[in-house]
């Protein structure tokens, strides 16, 4: 017989699992920031384009969705602590080339593998906070767990540029093997595995004993929704750590100091909002409104009026702050994505297939990790006379993307009929997804 979602939810001990989960995204995300932060020195040292700097920041993401779903998979049956514990020791062993060489086929090595070890690590840290919590308590930790991605690129922004300044860029790549050491020996001491089932009504309590082919979870429309919305915030997220910094030196003229407050500006913005529309919607779900409002219609809103603001640097006229500003707060709004993106996916997902699907969801959009880098830097390299319009149409490119992806999360993603369809193992395709077309159960 299947606990109920009270039997073993210990809140003290599941907020202690996620303050590890959190510092384990803030290393997780500097060791993606850093390279975007030390771009102008790099390539001036280097002799780089920006279409080569492209290739090699792209080169993180060339196995890094591969590597997530097989992590994905491999999490459905191996315990989320040990991956969790290899998964970091993995990042710290990535940073020596870089440490130790001068090659930038060493670079682009040291990328990869770090690519390949963090691949898994969203969705298997989402995976693991999902086990400490019932469904309708996700919201908000898992806003955490993402925060402390957010936090790691806030303390990137101050750190790295002064790191940076005393000791050179290559020092940042010794101080996160450091880092990644040091969180392994706290999770191997203090790591642990939850035992949290769900609660009636979703798709995991209802039929979790049996699995579901992953041809009909993959074509629910729900699953569908999701994953386009998905992309498009991972490729304005790839476009800001990769673009941004050198954006504000380059650009719009500041000096590295100040570009890496301007980016901690940035991210503090994105984790208020973030963390607001995240509590936001828990808030919702707990008094008793549907997910469809509480969490699709929600993010698609936030991706389509996130993704105007960023346009309107360009199609506007403004001060040199206002850019800042709106690029900022149109990518904290669309920021809210990461969390409810898995939270979506992981109520219509079987309990046994939830990581697998987490880590499907996050790779498809982590595609977009090695297109944005490598198209904007084209961008950037095309255009002649103002460098700062390459880079703002780059931008642009980037807002049109989100506001599509909000528009396609809005007609197909509707998370109660996904739970009823797919708990009698029948796909919602996107041709039945529009209010008011085939089952109202749930709606």
């Amino acid at each position: 017989m299947r606990a109920t979602h009270n039997d073993n939810y210990q809140p003290a001990r599941a907020w202690f699992i996620t303050v590890l989960l959190a510092l384990f995204m803030l290393i997780n995300f500097i060791d993606k920031v850093v390279i975007g932060l030390v771009a102008v020195p790099m390539m001036a040292e280097l002799k780089l384009s920006p279409t080569e700097f492209g290739w090699i920041a792209g080169s993180f993401f060339w196995l890094f969705s591969a590597s997530g779903v097989v992590g994905g998979f491999i999490a459905n049956r191996v315990s989320a602590k040990w991956m969790l514990l290899v998964m970091a020791a993995t990042w710290s062993v990535a940073q020596l080339p870089i440490i130790l060489s001068s090659s930038i086929a060493m670079f682009v090595l040291s990328r990869v593998l770090l690519g390949i070890g963090e691949g898994p690590a969203a969705p298997i840290a989402y995976h693991a906070c999902y086990k400490w919590f019932p469904d309708r308590k996700r919201a908000l930790p898992v806003s955490v767990v993402n925060q402390g991605a957010a936090i790691g690129v806030l303390m990137a922004g101050v750190l790295i540029p002064l790191i940076t300044v005393h000791w050179g860029w290559r020092a940042n790549f010794l101080v996160m093997a450091i880092a990644g050491a040091v969180w392994v020996l706290v999770w191997l001491v203090f790591g642990a595995e939850g035992r949290v089932a769900d609660e009636a009504g979703s798709t995991q309590a209802s039929g979790a004993e049996r699995r579901l082919p992953y041809r009909v979870l993959l074509t629910d429309s729900t699953v569908l929704g999701v994953l386009v919305m998905n992309f498009m915030a991972y490729w304005g997220l790839a476009l800001t750590l990769t673009w941004f910094p050198a954006y504000l030196q380059k650009g719009l003229g500041f000096d590295g100091l100040a570009a890496g407050r301007l980016f901690a500006m940035l991210t503090l913005v994105n984790i208020v909002c973030s963390l607001g529309l995240s509590w936001w919607s828990q808030r919702l779900l707990a008094r008793g409104v549907p997910a469809r409002k509480g969490r699709a219609v929600l993010a698609s809103g936030a991706l389509i009026v996130g993704g105007l603001m960023i346009v309107a640097v360009v199609l506007l006229p403004m001060p040199v702050l206002a850019k800042v500003f709106l690029l900022a707060a149109g990518g904290g709004i669309t920021g809210v994505m990461f969390s409810l993106a898995p939270a979506m996916v992981g109520s219509v997902s079987p309990d046994t297939q939830r990581g697998a699907m987490l880590a499907i969801l996050n790779s498809v959009a982590s595609i977009a990790g090695v297109l944005s880098p490598v198209i904007t830097g084209s961008l950037i390299q095309s255009t002649s006379g103002d460098i700062a319009s390459g880079y703002e149409h780059g931008f642009a490119l980037s807002g049109a993307l989100l506001a599509a992806g909000g528009v396609i999360g809005l007609l197909w993603a509707h998370p109660e009929r996904s739970i009823a369809r797919l708990a009698r193992g029948r796909p919602l395709t996107p041709a039945l997804s529009p209010e008011g077309r085939g089952s109202k159960a749930g709606g």
